[in-house]
């Protein structure tokens, strides 16, 4: 990525027949130039900074009109990249856009890599990686929870604590390097102090570092399989639990031949839920099929739903089923329950199952389902709101590497060894919460974390 380039690409998703503005973005030096030679804006309209101008984008080697649209103007340094960026506001669909993008390059810019807009706004300044990477995030978020934690993250929220806590590290390293240079000009090491500073940083490294899980769920979601015999109202649970009839249902077993999928939002946490073919032996060679892929997504499943009749109790099909899918989470659903006396419910193995009841056909049971769910995999905390923030995997890496060197600093220490051997862990310390924030980050590291952006962004 060269940065003196001026860079352009489509910015908004482009759906044929479906988009109604489509937007072509522009950043770098030539951006506003480009833009003059394409863009006719009619009257007296000023080319001024954060001003909107209306007119045509046209070829000009033709004169042709491509497009009636809008163009918003951002000087340096009052912009996304904080360089001059332009945007040409189009009418949705392929043509148009497509056509403004071809003229731009025509003109001297060059196609934007993945996430080239955003690597700019970080290398002049206006984020860090943190709200980089936060920006990512809110782009990817499937779930109004994941959403708030991106912005979160693109408001500094994380920014600002990593960044403390690298500079209680370089106090400390400061500390302990003057000792080594000017031992005979300085009073003594406080060695209780430095004690207590790193256990108190250490403390917070692990907090944040307890937030990754969580955030991993909120940004990937969970992908939840429900399983069971044949007709015990699988198809019927997915259909009440999405509000739609997403499955088709009847009283004949093995109607669904396959994996049907839907995509649901509980608790702020994405669902993604698989409806499997009722699990038997069968003749019917599509339905063996349907039966075998049910198998790879129960065993594939962070959760798996085992779903019973309860007219039909606790059956042998049933523990067949269960010793297939026992080392995965699991909740037991209890279904059809309108269809029997709940005062003589039947007998339900000794297992220490979660368990849920439903009517599924009735549509009741599935908030109480839903509950479960939260309390089986230990995230009704991030329903309450109670997530600030969250950091991702690659964070969460080099949190667990300076979680590491500081333990092995408080080590060193109880080993009385030399102040030298102090200095070594505590850069290490202070390299990976820079490498967080991009204080201390390497180019190919910043191409494989932008790689993952989309072309645009």
């Amino acid at each position: 990525m060269t940065q003196g380039e001026t860079i352009v690409a489509i910015a908004t998703a482009i759906v044929p027949q479906q988009g109604s503005v489509g937007i072509v973005r522009m950043s770098g030096a030539e951006a506003q130039t480009i833009a003059r030679t394409l863009f006719h804006a009619p009257g007296k309209q000023s080319w001024e900074s954060h001003r909107i101008l209306y007119g045509n984008i046209r070829d000009p080697e033709t004169q042709e009109i491509v497009d009636e649209a809008l163009l918003l103007l951002m000087l340096a340094p009052r912009s996304y990249t904080r360089e001059d960026v332009v945007e040409f506001h189009c009418h949705g669909g392929i043509m148009a856009v497509q056509k403004v993008l071809q003229l731009c390059i025509s003109r001297g810019a060059r196609l934007a890599e993945a996430g080239e807009f955003t690597l700019r706004a970080f290398l002049n300044g206006r984020l860090d990686l943190t709200q980089a990477e936060g920006v990512a995030d809110l782009v990817n978020a499937q779930s109004s929870r994941a959403a708030q934690t991106a912005l979160a993250g693109l408001k500094g929220k994380l920014m600002q604590p990593i960044r403390d806590l690298r500079s209680d590290c370089l106090d400390i390293l400061a500390e302990v390097e003057a000792r080594i240079d000017f031992e005979d000009d300085l009073p003594p090491l406080d060695e209780h102090h430095i004690r207590a500073q790193l256990a108190t940083v250490l403390e917070r490294v692990e907090q944040i570092l307890a937030t990754a899980e969580q955030g991993e769920l909120l940004r990937t979601g969970l992908k939840v399989a429900i399983v069971g015999r044949p007709n015990v109202g699988k198809s019927s649970l997915l259909n009440a639990w999405s509000r739609c009839d997403r499955a088709i249902v009847t009283d004949l077993p093995g109607t669904t031949r396959d994996v049907v999928e839907s995509e649901l939002v509980v608790g702020g946490i994405p669902i993604h839920v698989l409806d499997t073919a009722g699990i038997r032996d069968a003749s019917d060679q599509v339905e063996r099929i349907g039966i075998e892929r049910s198998r790879h997504a129960a065993q594939a499943a962070d959760l798996v739903l085992l779903t019973i009749d309860a007219a039909a109790g606790w059956t042998e099909d049933d523990q067949a089923l269960y010793e297939q899918v026992r080392d995965r989470p699991l909740i037991l659903v209890v279904n059809k329950l309108d269809l029997v006396d709940t005062e003589t419910l039947p007998t339900l193995p000794n297992a220490k199952l979660p368990m849920v009841y439903t009517a599924a056909a009735q549509n009741k049971g599935i908030e109480a389902l839903e509950q479960t769910i939260l309390k089986t995999i230990q995230a009704d905390q991030l329903s309450a709101g109670n997530l600030e923030f969250t950091v991702n995997q690659r964070q969460a890496a080099a949190l667990t590497q300076a979680k590491m060197a500081l333990t092995q600093v408080q080590q060193t220490i109880e080993n009385q060894l030399p102040l030298d051997f102090w200095t070594i862990d505590l850069r290490t310390t202070i390299h990976a919460l820079g490498s967080i924030t991009g204080d201390e980050i390497t180019e190919s590291m910043l191409d494989e974390i932008f790689s993952r952006f989309c072309i645009g962004k």
